[in-house]
């Protein structure tokens, strides 16, 4: 057996573990910055439904082969990475790093292990493999404390490639055409200067809200900016059909249309299908006449690759294992990296439940110290337990949000799903609009007069609705069909049309116009219709029949839509006044409110 090498380094960070963490545990980013190159990823599948992954690398000299093993974490902690080599001069290479806590900030301790494979694997690790990975990690501690300081915009130095004038010239036509188009909100020269200097884990996928959060820009305007650098050569859009396990995108394509019906997941090994309103994700990368991203990972299992799981850690069969970790009240979720069930949970205060995977099932046992989790693997093998905040959505542009915004109706008329094809939308806010008295305005002002007249209301109605990130789907007549991906944002653009039609009346003043206004939220299904995305399903059509109460004016808003967490908040202190009535097409009485803003 060789023997085994091993060095320790410390360093002292000023900032607190939940600010050095997410920078230290970003190890794909880290290895970029590094110069380490991409790798290869194999997944074979294993018949008890397992995976096992193994990775490959040129690396100076040598070709690498090897094992990657899981990684351990507990997020804001600790990590351990383990990789057993196959090929190469190393046998096994071992990294641990450890936060503590203390009055000034933490105490980060890295550690390395390596054994030899061969005579060459003994001459690489006596020969300065251990201080040249310790200069290396005590720069880039040293970088990433001062981030956490906000002392340096980012965590470890980068060389992106330098562009040439000529690109930069294209670049900055592309900003200035953005930014007139009304899409830019200022945003444009921001985004290419990521895209030009950004490391490549910061653009391979990017995802317009996230870039949002960390701008603290207004989502809408985010994604617009996104969608018209798409249009502009500066971007390109994909739309990921994401593992609702492991939240990973297992297919990728280009248009709508090209959205498989379903996909398989290797890191999980199960079949899953799309949904509009969960795993049907758009993202953006740059365009490669901009900035190419190169083939390969950086690192597979990096805690921040997938930073919504807080813990990580693999059981033997029948072990038992208790780890500190103060995880606040939530929404999480228990699930194997193998295939298998998953337990919501839903956290109080008093602390976590012990989390126990049985062969059928996961479990919620007695609860555990505070700040402490317990895991029970009481299986015949070894599982790699996950446990995962809820939270990941925040930042996924899902298909039903990013379908029912304004500027992507307009800018991308042609992402539509293939003829005959159908998508369940878990949940649409549907707004339908009408002219009282519309056919009596023909014939009292005249066709054209009357003409002229309905296409500015057109055009009010659709700033307003985009302004409340919806879109208008389509015009029937004298009326519009808008949808919204949140219902809060289509109450809230109902009782701006209102509150503002009397400002556009008065541009219009021998003509005035009261408008009808339904609403209803529900699940619909998506279709092609028209050469255009449309909606249909009961929901629809109750928004429609809502409209028809409408009498010029008022809101009329479905029970069940008033009542939700999002809209009656906005309904208070307004003349709400509750009704019912039978409404074509429904066996049963609908209760509705009647609201005059």
């Amino acid at each position: 057996m060789s023997k085994l090498h091993s060095r320790s380094w410390s360093w002292q960070f000023a900032a607190p573990p939940e600010r050095i963490w997410p920078l230290l545990a970003d190890t794909a980013r880290f290895n970029e910055a590094a110069k380490l190159p991409r790798h290869e990823i194999e997944e074979r599948p294993q018949p008890d439904g397992s995976v096992l992954y193994f990775g490959r690398a040129r690396m100076g000299p040598f070709r690498l082969a090897w094992r990657e093993r899981p990684v351990n974490w507990v997020a804001n902690q600790w990590f351990e990475h383990v990789r057993e080599f196959e090929s190469g001069p190393l046998r096994r290479l071992v990294a641990r790093f450890r936060l503590t806590p203390e009055a000034a900030g933490c105490r980060g301790d890295y550690t390395l292990e390596a054994s030899a494979a061969n005579l060459a694997g003994e001459i690489v690790l006596r020969a300065g493999f251990f201080e040249s990975a310790g200069r290396s990690f005590a720069t880039m501690a040293e970088t990433a404390g001062r981030c956490a300081l906000g002392e340096r915009p980012t965590p470890f130095d980068y060389e992106a490639p330098v562009p040439t004038p000529e690109l930069r010239a294209r670049v900055e036509e592309m900003v200035a055409r953005i930014e007139a188009s009304g899409h830019g909100h200022g945003l444009a020269a921001r985004l290419a200067e990521h895209l030009l200097s950004a490391q490549e884990v910061d653009l391979s996928r990017i995802r317009p809200l996230r870039l949002a959060r960390l701008w603290g820009a207004v989502p809408r305007e985010a994604i617009e900016l996104c969608l018209e650098a798409t249009r502009a050569g500066l971007l390109e859009l994909h739309w990921d059909l994401l593992c609702p396990r492991c939240r990973v995108a297992k297919a990728v394509v280009g248009a709508l249309d090209q959205v498989p019906k379903g996909a398989h997941c290797g890191t999980c090994n199960i079949d899953y299908d799309r949904d509009f309103s969960k795993n049907v994700e758009l993202s953006f990368r740059p365009a490669p006449a901009v900035r190419p991203i190169g083939f390969g990972e950086y690192c597979l299992f990096g805690p921040m690759s997938t930073p919504h799981i807080v813990l990580h850690l693999t059981l033997d069969a029948g072990e038992s294992r208790s780890v500190a970790a103060a995880l606040p009240p939530g929404l999480y979720r228990l699930r194997s990296l193998e295939p298998g069930p998953a337990l919501d949970l839903d956290v109080t205060a008093d602390g976590f439940p012990e989390l126990i995977a049985e062969p059928a099932a996961m479990v919620a046992g007695p609860l555990a110290a505070p700040g402490e989790v317990r895991l029970s693997n009481r299986t015949e093998r070894a599982l790699t337990l996950v446990v995962e905040e809820r939270h990941w959505v925040r930042d996924a542009l899902t298909a039903d949000r990013a379908s029912s915004l304004q500027a992507f109706r307009d800018l991308f008329s042609d992402q539509v799903l293939r003829p005959g094809d159908e998508v369940a939308v878990g949940r649409v806010a549907i707004m339908f609009t009408d002219l009282s008295g519309s056919t009596a305005l023909y014939t009292r002002i005249g066709d054209a007069p009357a003409y002229h007249l309905v296409r500015d209301h057109y055009a009010f109605l659709t700033a307003i609705v985009r302004q409340h990130n919806g879109a208008v789907i389509k015009t029937i007549g004298d009326a519009i069909m808008a949808a919204f991906a949140e219902p809060g944002d289509a109450a809230k653009a109902a009782l701006a049309v209102q509150r503002e039609v009397a400002g556009f009346n008065a541009g219009h003043s021998e003509t005035p116009l009261a408008i009808k206004l339904g609403l209803h939220e529900g699940a619909c299904i998506a279709v092609t219709l028209n050469d255009r995305l449309d909606y249909f399903g009961s929901a629809v059509n109750l928004a429609a029949r809502l409209q028809d109460e409408s009498r010029g004016g008022d809101i009329v808003i479905s029970g069940t839509m008033a009542a939700g967490a999002a809209v009656a908040p906005l309904l208070e202190g307004l003349e709400a006044v509750p009704e019912e009535a039978a409404l074509q097409g429904f066996d049963q009485p609908i209760r509705f409110l009647r609201v005059r803003a």
